[in-house]
């Protein structure tokens, strides 16, 4: 396009504003005049204002929007710290007496499944728990030669491990004087068939480092550590210093007392699970009140005793709670009186609470609230140290 072609354009562009303006102009000139006639209407129609109320408006929502933040931030704090929850680190840990799946036992399960060995209460807490431990009084196998001379010998089918399976059971302490009853080759089949069903053992294993190992748990940021150890085998070759595999011995405390001290240092808490003690009676015997006293000193938080087939007294010791014997939880037909032990942990504290139980007809059943107080009167009265309350509280006189 030549230089002269564009002037024209131009020109014709200019010409043809004129017209557009005086629309315009007729327009502005007519909308005031309805606005001056009509203020209200005028306000409905094309929204306006006058300069001052603009002004104030735009000033009073300045200052609004100022309040605004400032009052969402204070509500948003708010509603946060209501929206975050306290975070629970609240870590159960319960411990029964002797288990033994008897025929009574194993009848029941088969006619009734797990509700015929233990009621859904009961087995509900123990569900619960973190950590439940208990004192695995047989061999699992179907092989093996009987113990000589032995009054009681116990062997269990391999697929009864179910049982425990089914009551949460995540700890099978061995260290007692029926885990080889059977021999080694029901003892190896033990520790295969624990293996198998995911439940950890201690007490018993293929060496001294084995059956004397520290089972460990990290749960809400501690560490929970359990040991378990026999004062009472029917022979020395049971004994896993003498011969293995075999039985983790304290008949000379020297080496668990070694071992606690060792575990303390890595763990938070720590359990030491012993079974010792005369048969029958709650009377003690003159070594278990000093072997304990050693087994705190070095560490332990709780020695839980098993092997009297009934309870016996409870002491605290530097603060520490020692039960001497929990009684049998499951074994034959009836069980007048026993107790489970749960320890609650919440930050730094520990809490120690009964769980009292009964069992007739080989089902164990939590005990009803009379039989309830009756057991916490009886341990009171067998046990020094030791206040109960209604719910089984365990506090120190």
């Amino acid at each position: 396009m030549s230089t002269r072609s564009k002037g024209k354009s131009r020109r014709r562009k200019k010409h043809l504003w004129v017209p557009v303006l005086s629309i315009l102009i007729v327009i502005v000139v007519g909308i005031g005049l309805f606005a001056f006639a009509f203020p209200e209407e005028a306000t409905a129609i094309f929204g306006l204002k006058n300069q001052s109320e603009n002004s104030q408006a735009n000033q009073t929502g300045d200052l609004n929007e100022g309040l605004e933040i400032e009052t969402s931030k204070e509500d948003d704090a708010e509603i946060l710290s209501q929206q975050e929850e306290p975070v629970d680190d609240t870590t159960e840990l319960i411990f029964t007496g002797d288990v033994l799946l008897s025929d009574y036992v194993l009848n029941n399960y088969n006619a009734s499944g797990i509700d015929g060995v233990i009621d859904e209460n009961l087995r509900t807490q123990l569900q619960e728990a973190d950590i439940l431990e208990v004192n695995n009084e047989f061999p699992y196998s179907t092989r093996g030669t009987q113990a000589p001379d032995k009054q009681y010998t116990f062997r269990v089918d391999p697929s009864y491990v179910s049982i425990l399976q089914e009551m949460g059971v995540d700890a099978a302490g061995l260290a007692n004087n029926h885990v080889l009853d059977y021999g080694k080759d029901a003892l190896l089949d033990t520790f295969t068939t624990l293996d198998g069903a995911g439940i950890d053992y201690t007490g018993a294993g293929t060496s001294v480092e084995d059956a004397s190992k520290l089972l460990t748990y990290e749960i809400n940021g501690k560490t929970y550590g359990i040991l378990a150890a026999s004062r009472v085998i029917p022979v020395g070759s049971w004994n896993v210093e003498n011969s293995q595999p075999g039985v983790f011995c304290t008949y000379d405390p020297t080496l668990l007392v070694e071992k606690i001290k060792a575990a303390k240092e890595t763990c938070d808490y720590v359990f030491v699970c012993v079974h010792w003690g005369v048969e029958h009676t709650d009377e003690l015997t003159d070594y278990q009140q000093s072997m304990a006293h050693q087994f705190v000193d070095a560490g332990a938080d709780a020695v839980i005793g098993a092997h009297p087939h009934v309870l016996q007294g409870i002491e605290y010791y530097e603060g520490k709670p020692i039960f001497y014997s929990l009684g049998n939880f499951i074994f034959n037909q009836n069980i007048d009186s026993t107790v489970a032990v749960r320890f609650t942990i919440s930050g730094d504290s520990m809490q120690t609470q009964l769980i009292p139980a009964t069992a007739s007809g080989a089902k164990t059943s939590l005990a009803n609230d009379s039989k309830k107080e009756s057991i916490y009167t009886y341990l009171e009265s067998i046990s020094s140290t030791v206040q109960i309350d209604e719910n089984g509280k365990l506090d120190e006189k």
